[in-house]
């Protein structure tokens, strides 16, 4: 089963930026489809896959800072090749 996961990442302390940074590197090395822009990233894949790369780099990332906010929604289809048709 293939599923679309949009993340929106925000740690909340002052050095935010490396930390989402850092975030989004791991997310892109893991081989799944990644597509960016500045309000989310959107993670691609099927859902064991996408699931466990989540749950292994959301827990590292958490670890790593004093307090954060993770925004996630998943849609049960592949929107990786969505164009707006308007």
């Amino acid at each position: 089963m293939d599923i679309s996961v949009e993340l929106t990442f925000s740690p909340l302390q002052d050095d935010f930026e490396q930390h989402i940074i850092d975030f989004i590197k791991k997310l892109r090395a893991s081989g799944l489809t990644i597509l960016e822009n500045p309000l989310s990233t959107q993670v691609f894949g099927t859902y064991d896959e996408v699931m466990a790369v989540l749950n292994t780099e959301i827990k590292a990332a958490f670890e790593l800072m004093n307090r954060g906010l993770l925004f996630m929604k998943i849609v049960k289809s592949d929107r990786s090749e969505y164009e707006p048709h308007f």
